[in-house]
């Protein structure tokens, strides 16, 4: 018995070395990086060193957050869109894969040697699929031949920017939340931190898998601070263009400005999620809005005064030659709540700071109701209660609305820090299967859709 014993332990002990030891050239590439234990929902992971080297990292220490994500995407794709994750791979390789740079294709192949490494059965092409993942739709428009205005891409999202006499300390100060489904949303919980051998150090929110935030809220170390808010009903889009997560990441990782900013985002410009972007720089407190269409792409900057965005589009010519946007419909979600912003500036101008900030992503006050009312029409979005002045890519009471926000000021972006919180802002929490049994048409979520509560706001800083 002491012999089996004995032989027990020298086997322990010939294994913890193993474990220990492990593949030099995993050792290697993991060394630098990290993954803190999640707090409030959210998971922060520390990425460093080359391109290969950080998409290895990524892959594998959210290997199993990554398969969870593709499970999840290809499920809400399929429904959506009837096609499979095969047509997703196969775009993913013949359209978008060709024109992504070499940093990036590295990053991209990295995470897909990480997930190898951990035994997960996913390649490049479900890691590209994956990234491209919310351009896919207006991959699809085209695909299909769809005449504008007859199927209208997703719309996401409430941001402001503001600086100067609006903010409390006349610097900038950002915030953004983030709509989106609910079984997707619950899953945009990773703060990633980071430092690559070339260009600025980052610290984002994002989905796992994705090299780009994805809802794109960002600080690099050159003082650019980066969000965006979708514009609906958007109708262009050419797939010989440099996709749009890789225009993100690169603008996320090397804008030392905003002129820089504008530059790598209009280079290449493919008009796949099309978006109004808000930047600022707290090196200078300036702030800017740049709408990115495909044929137009204003920048308008201020460094005394603010920008918002909720899916609206807002320059004239860019309405007329590539939406199908009614911006006279005083009931749509996009365009209430961009009373509302309107309203909120002023009421706090000069008090604009990162506590109010937090406040507005909780706003539940109707514009265009004139009353206190969670819904589709408030900047705290709550699609699944309600089916007034729904966007037109949405159905009445799906499980979808504000799922995370994120506000920052010029000394947080200092700091490469931000505050986020996960769920809803305002403290309604959401039960799944209470909304699925009042709700049955939506019973196709039920393997993917879990309970999404409404956590506090967490202070999170680069490591």
């Amino acid at each position: 018995m002491r012999k089996i014993l004995l032989l027990a332990a020298v086997l322990l002990l010939a294994l913890a070395a193993v474990l220990i030891s492990g593949d030099p050239r995993v050792d290697a590439r993991i060394k630098k990086a990290s993954r803190a234990p999640e707090r409030n929902g959210w998971i922060q992971v520390h990425l460093e060193g080359s391109p290969s080297d950080i998409g290895f990292q990524h892959g594998y220490l959210l290997s199993a957050e990554i398969q969870d994500a593709v499970a999840t995407i290809s499920a809400e794709l399929k429904h959506e869109d009837n096609k499979d994750w095969d047509f997703y791979r196969k775009t993913a390789r013949e359209v978008f894969w060709p024109h992504v740079e070499q940093q990036y294709r590295d990053e991209l192949s990295g995470i897909a040697d990480g997930l190898k490494a951990r035994n997960v059965k996913l390649d490049v092409w479900d890691v590209v699929a994956l990234n491209a993942w919310l351009e896919l739709p207006y991959y699809d428009k085209w695909y299909d031949h769809v005449k504008p205005g007859v199927k209208s891409t997703a719309d996401h999202c409430s941001a402001f920017v503001a600086t100067g006499s609006y903010t409390k300390d006349g610097r900038v100060v950002i915030g953004h939340n983030n709509w989106t489904t609910y079984s997707s949303g619950e899953r945009w919980n990773i703060i990633f931190d980071i430092s690559p051998s070339a260009g600025n150090r980052m610290i984002m929110d994002g989905m796992p898998g994705l090299i780009h935030s994805g809802d794109d809220f960002g600080v690099n170390s050159a003082g650019i601070v980066i969000t965006e808010t979708t514009i609906s009903e958007f109708n262009s889009f050419d797939p010989n263009g440099i996709p749009e997560f890789a225009r993100a990441r690169k603008a996320m990782q090397y804008s030392n400005s905003i002129d820089d900013f504008a530059r790598i985002m209009k280079d290449g410009n493919t008009g796949g999620y099309a978006n109004n972007w808000l930047v600022a720089d707290r090196k200078n407190n300036e702030a800017a809005s740049l709408e990115l269409g495909l044929k137009n792409t204003p920048l308008l900057r201020t460094k005394d005064g603010f920008f918002v965005g909720s899916n609206f589009p807002a320059d004239p010519k860019l309405i007329k030659e590539e939406t199908s946007f009614d911006v006279n419909d005083a009931g749509k979600s996009e365009n209430a709540r961009h009373k509302r912003w309107l309203q909120l500036m002023q009421e706090y101008k000069g008090k604009i700071d990162v506590a109010a900030g937090q406040k507005f992503l909780a706003d539940h006050y109707d514009a265009f109701e004139g009353k206190v009312d969670p819904s589709e029409r408030t900047l705290c979005g709550h699609i699944e209660l309600s089916p007034r002045g729904m966007p037109t890519w949405q159905k009445p009471y799906a499980p979808c609305g504000a799922v995370q926000s994120k506000v920052t000021d010029a000394a947080g972006a200092e700091r490469m820090s931000l505050t986020a919180a996960l769920g809803h802002a305002c403290g309604i929490d959401y039960k799944a299967a209470d909304h699925l049994a009042k709700h049955p048409e939506y019973a196709w979520y039920k393997p993917i859709l879990h309970d999404m509560d409404s956590r506090p706001w967490t202070s999170f800083m680069a490591k």
